[in-house]
């Protein structure tokens, strides 16, 4: 297989106000599945269709938001190659040992120009997806999928500052593609870019903010767009607040609905979307068409969507 480097967004650790809000929010109600609670009682989820320990941490604090986001990479020496390069990036490093975060191996973490915390590791405790490996069928025992049909954690859309700078980080560095961008039609500034290690649309994309640091949303994958629907229908059932109604994006054509957690954290349901190889060339939009880049079905720019961020 030819993929290496970093693989993929492997985990997004925010903060909520109400642990049992969001517990019965993330797990009871889109289906996360808790895997575990630590002796700081920072909860633990996984999809049903990973095979690592966890995707998502919560943890209990003042104010809702995002504390880091983490990618995993393909083996150790990968991950010390990448600390090389970051640094001479001009980032400083923090190494983290193995056994800090539980299930997980050593890390390193960095600030990136946006204001976000990232980290970088090679190895987690790999727990299944339920189906095994010898045999595993098509579909798990009755009740392992449940809520919203999770699939995997998809990507997460970050905001702050000094954009392009990450854009030559993670494509300079990390070997990753420039799939998307808008930019002002007049200035050409960037205003949001979504970049890819894989064949996804994106696997990380950022916002212009005037502030640093902020967390826009989480997204998980779904298997179709009916199944968006489908996760719409429970959403207004249980009267989760909802950002923007079932939709498909421009940029990724990704059939999508937004809704809030119960301390106002941004979440995302998604799927479809094209195909990304490395020889696909970057698609640029511009604010003459920021309704279609943003919800192509009805080219309506959602004020909220663009201003309401944890």
């Amino acid at each position: 297989m030819a993929m290496r480097g970093v693989l993929r967004m492997a985990e997004v650790a925010i903060r909520v106000m109400d642990m049992k809000a969001a517990r019965l929010h993330y797990g009871e109600r889109m289906g996360l599945h808790e895997v575990m609670q630590d002796d700081k009682g920072q909860v633990y989820y996984k999809a049903w269709d990973e095979h690592d320990h966890h995707c998502l941490v919560l943890r209990e604090a003042d104010a809702p938001g995002l504390d880091y986001v983490a990618m995993k990479v393909y083996d150790d020496r990968t991950l010390t190659e990448l600390e090389s390069k970051v640094r001479d990036f001009g980032l400083d490093v923090r190494r983290i040992e193995a056994g800090f975060y539980p299930k997980s191996g050593r890390r390193i973490e960095f600030t990136l120009a946006s204001g976000h915390t990232m980290q970088l590791y090679a190895e987690k405790e790999q727990i299944g997806n339920t189906l095994g490996q010898l045999n595993p069928g098509t579909t798990p025992d009755e009740g392992v999928i449940r809520g919203f049909n999770i699939n995997r954690l998809d990507h997460a859309l970050l905001g702050g500052t000094n954009i392009d700078q990450n854009v030559e980080l993670f494509t300079k560095v990390f070997d990753f593609d420039l799939s998307e961008r808008i930019i002002d039609h007049e200035s050409g500034i960037s205003l949001a870019v979504f970049l890819t290690c894989s064949t996804k649309p994106h696997d990380i994309a950022f916002v212009l903010q005037p502030e640093p640091n902020r967390f826009h949303h989480v997204s998980f994958l779904l298997e179709s767009a009916h199944d968006v629907i489908k996760a719409a229908d429970k959403i207004g059932k249980y009267r989760i607040p909802v950002d923007v109604g079932p939709n498909r994006h421009g940029v990724t054509r990704g059939a999508t609905i937004y809704f809030f957690d119960p301390s106002g954290n941004r979440n995302e349901v998604f799927a479809e979307g094209y195909v990304h190889y490395p020889d696909t060339p970057t698609i640029i939009w511009d604010t003459t068409d920021l309704g279609g880049a943003t919800f192509a079905q009805d080219n309506i720019v959602r004020e909220s969507f663009l201003t309401v961020l944890t």
